[in-house]
């Protein structure tokens, strides 16, 4: 297996990845500090999985309206853009590439992490979910529905936090538009009933998304850029699939052919939807006609899955998750068929080194 598929080299848009293995982002809470700054302590995490083609880093709020979990790491402040130079620096040194994936909850968050201000949303409809604040697990409220003006400021936090990324040693950005938070909602017929030009059409829905795409290039090269997607997300985060919901996801992934994205990256569904109408079951094998540029897939991929989904042409990277928690040397224990360590999720989310660079590596 070591002359398999998934261990070659991948140029991306010009950006030489050493094999197809991607650390897909994982929200880790280690940020627990009074600016939210990522630390010693994450750079270290960073750097024991640097052997993966690429780095997606944790969710990074791209404006404080855009917080909606505790103890995030943000990008919108000088300090933080500091910090997150440690992270950058320590991938680097050891060969690695990684990018900031930038991120707004939307209407997951809760008036807690806003001075008690309502969070922004498209619409004001509860997604009856919970949020986890310094309170603990609360119930999420009904948002505020962003006005025109709330629209743009949200599409300059990108753009700020792109140019941010940059500065921080990042080597490109993911947009998260997916998993229920804010442009998902934007696309969502559940979420969105605007009737202006950011609601109604599958054009209007998508519109955000698209003016984001124009802003950015001001500051970064599309080639840097990619864009996270989970199309067949259904019953979770208050989301639900309807007829316009994959003919949605068709159109924005087939105008992003005319954007020279570094990649979009997808998911497939996070349980079975054999008995949900609209959904597409198949995530890679829809989108990879549709797409001609570098496709990442995600979910629940062992090393013999992934080696196949690559051979089989339905996608150019694959994404793992809970592995790269557990195993920082994955890579090296794909390559050599050794066991895999065991992640303990009563960790994932908690303060300190417990969990998260502790886990041992082969000798």
């Amino acid at each position: 297996m070591e002359n398999s598929i998934l261990f070659t080299a991948y140029s991306m848009s010009g950006l030489e990845l050493k094999n197809r293995m991607v650390m897909a982002p994982m929200t880790r809470s280690r940020s627990d500090n009074p600016g939210n700054l990522a630390t010693s302590l994450t750079a270290e995490y960073y750097e024991q999985r640097a052997t993966a083609g690429l780095i997606i880093s944790e969710g990074t709020p791209v404006s404080t309206k855009a917080v909606g979990y505790i103890n995030v790491p943000g990008i919108y402040s000088d300090a933080q853009v500091e910090a997150w130079k440690l992270v950058t620096n320590a991938v680097h040194t050891k060969g690695g590439k990684i990018f900031a994936q930038l991120w707004h909850v939307g209407r997951l968050s809760h008036p807690d992490f806003h001075n008690g201000e309502l969070p922004h949303a498209p619409s004001a409809i509860n997604p009856n979910e919970k949020s986890y604040t310094i309170n603990g697990f609360v119930d999420t409220v009904t948002p505020k529905e962003m006005t025109t003006e709330d629209i743009q400021q949200t599409i300059l936090d990108f753009k700020n936090g792109a140019s941010n990324a940059l500065k921080a040693g990042f080597d490109g950005i993911e947009i998260h538009a997916a998993n229920g938070y804010l442009f998902h909602q934007f696309f969502n017929g559940t979420s969105n009933h605007r009737t202006d030009n950011y609601g109604g059409s599958i054009e209007n829905r998508a519109r955000i998304l698209f003016e984001t795409l124009d802003q950015m290039k001001e500051v970064i090269d599309m080639n840097r850029v990619g864009i996270r997607f989970n199309p067949s997300m259904h019953g979770f985060m208050g989301m639900t699939m309807d007829e316009l919901t994959i003919p949605t996801f068709d159109y924005i992934i087939d105008r992003l052919n005319g954007y020279g994205l570094a990649y979009i990256h997808l998911t497939e569904p996070f349980v079975p939807v054999d008995n949900v109408p609209f959904a597409v079951k198949e995530v890679a094998k829809h989108f990879r006609p549709i797409y001609n540029g570098t496709l990442i897939i995600n979910k629940g991929f062992t090393k013999e899955t992934a080696i196949k989904v690559l051979e089989d042409g339905d996608a150019d990277l694959v994404a793992f998750g809970v592995p790269f928690i557990a195993n920082p040397d994955l890579v090296k224990r794909f390559e050599t068929d050794a066991p895999l360590n065991q992640a303990d999720q009563a960790t994932f989310y908690t303060p300190g080194a417990k969990g998260y660079t502790d886990y041992p590596e082969l000798g």
